[in-house]
């Protein structure tokens, strides 16, 4: 029987600052998804990968006076450092400079077009390049981008080619009624929605090579290039072998897309209506996450508020990053991060719960010379039964939540039972003890990877564990 597969990817990051808190929660909740996904038998593809072209890529190059290749070169290292800082289960990973990935977007287009959805025209546009996106007077606030008023609007007037999108009106209102629900949370399925009902603008999708040369090339038009958007999107299928390997391709999509709520347009309107006119499949689900400010404010250089998730890895530990992240910040909404409620809940939740519970159980094993017997899978697994109605609405505080009341109900056990003190029963609530421990650190593997492992260690003659979260004083 064929093996079940799963696919998930993150959006690609642009490669035009250092990774940021925001991306590491949405990395690290597809990476629990991935975790939970691979624990319930389905074999999985996790992906993410570099948006490396466009025109805020290409004017800080030039600001720094370097070649743009070698900008992203040292920046894409970075963003792929994160499998390692934040212990990824990430298995493919594609820059849009690769070769495979141009050689995909230049494919995509020719379907594309071949479909009669490309055209060229002159127009005349209101350009963010802080999100390289057109703008409309009604998407202004007092003539700025709402999302990065820090940037003057900036006009184009010139001839370049155009997505069809007017033609795909319907059919994304037809997919958007689709069970389950195409889009996650709901008020962001209704936001999308409305935004398509009011009728759809067809948009550039190239731009002039002798003002913008760092994109691909448009096939068959050396003076254009690929407008950053269109070639990203792409993405998502040059990662898993398109259009060479059809067969792998067919294995893993459709996908599950995880991305902040100011990509919302991009992902579930723009990017279905291109694999429509591709004649590929579209996505499967689309959740969209929040922001994150930091002790209540908007993130900004200015502010010197900007948390970059190595230092926070460098200074907790990776397990108790994701913890945080999964546990405070909501999955679908707003989230604040703030270094007091950080040591809070490392000190309380962490080393005071689980830390402690671990040691106090392998301190009693220890004294009382007794082995730890290993749970079947079998046993194991149907821990997950549990997990389930969290996971598979993406509830993942919930889901701690639920492994955190079998932590403190362990600790509470032993409180009562007190098993260094029975010297005829003491042994029997000791083994339950280790077999209570172990079923949590099988359920913390999504979530606290390092920690689980460790946990799951334990087998044999047990001796005192090392302190898993070390208080912080």
């Amino acid at each position: 029987m064929n093996k079940k597969t799963f696919y998930i990817t993150t959006t690609a990051p642009y490669v035009n600052a250092d990774p940021h808190i925001g991306f590491a929660l949405e990395i690290i909740q597809a990476d629990v998804i991935a975790r939970y996904k691979k624990m319930s038998g389905y074999e999985v593809a996790f992906g993410f990968g570099t948006d490396e072209h466009g025109l805020k890529i290409y004017r800080k190059a030039v600001e720094e006076k370097k070649d743009p290749r070698k900008y992203c070169d040292e920046y894409a290292k970075k963003f792929d450092d994160l499998t390692k800082v934040l212990n990824l289960s990430v298995t493919h990973f594609i820059r849009t400079t690769h070769p495979n990935h141009l050689k995909a977007a230049q494919e995509f287009w020719i379907r594309c077009y071949k479909k009669g959805d490309i055209y060229k025209k002159n127009y005349r546009i209101k350009y963010c390049v802080g999100c390289e996106l057109e703008k409309t007077d009604s998407e202004l606030e007092d003539g700025k981008c709402p999302i990065h008023p820090n940037l003057a609007i900036e006009n184009y007037e010139e001839e370049n080619y155009f997505f069809k999108f007017s033609n795909y009106q319907e059919k994304l209102l037809k997919l958007y009624e689709s069970k389950p629900p195409f889009v996650l949370p709901l008020n962001r399925l209704e936001e999308i929605r409305q935004f398509v009902k009011k009728g759809l603008q067809d948009f550039s999708i190239s731009r002039l090579k002798s003002k913008m040369p760092w994109g691909v090339d448009v096939p068959n038009d050396p003076e254009h290039i690929m407008y950053v958007w269109f070639d990203a999107l792409v993405f998502y299928i040059s990662n898993i072998g398109w259009p060479d390997d059809e067969k792998t391709f067919n294995t893993w999509w459709p996908v599950i897309q995880l991305a902040g709520k100011d990509n919302l347009r991009q992902q579930s309107a723009i990017w279905q209506a291109m694999l429509m006119s591709a004649g590929l499949p579209t996505s499967k689900q689309i959740l969209i996450h929040g922001f994150i400010t930091s002790d209540g404010q908007k993130m900004s250089k200015s502010l010197g508020n900007v948390i970059n998730p190595f230092d926070l890895v460098k200074k907790y530990g990776v397990d108790a990053v994701r913890y945080y992240l999964l546990k405070e910040i909501p999955p679908f909404d707003d989230g604040n991060f703030s270094y007091s409620r950080m040591d809070e809940i490392f000190n309380a939740d962490l080393a005071n719960e689980l830390g402690n519970l671990a040691s106090r159980i392998t301190n009693l094993a220890e004294q009382f010379n007794i082995s730890a017997e290993e749970l079947s899978e079998k046993e194991l697994s149907q821990e997950l039964l549990y997990l389930d109605p969290f996971m598979t609405t993406y509830k993942f505080s919930e889901a701690i939540e639920y492994i955190w009341k079998y932590i403190k109900n362990a600790n509470r056990r032993l409180d009562e039972k007190a098993p260094w003190k029975d010297k005829l029963h003491g042994n029997v609530i000791i083994i339950e003890s280790l077999e209570t421990l172990n079923r949590i650190g099988y359920l913390l593997q999504p979530f606290l990877p390092d920690t689980a492992k460790k946990i799951l260690s334990l087998k044999g003659k047990i001796k005192k564990i090392e302190p898993l979260f070390p208080k912080i004083v």
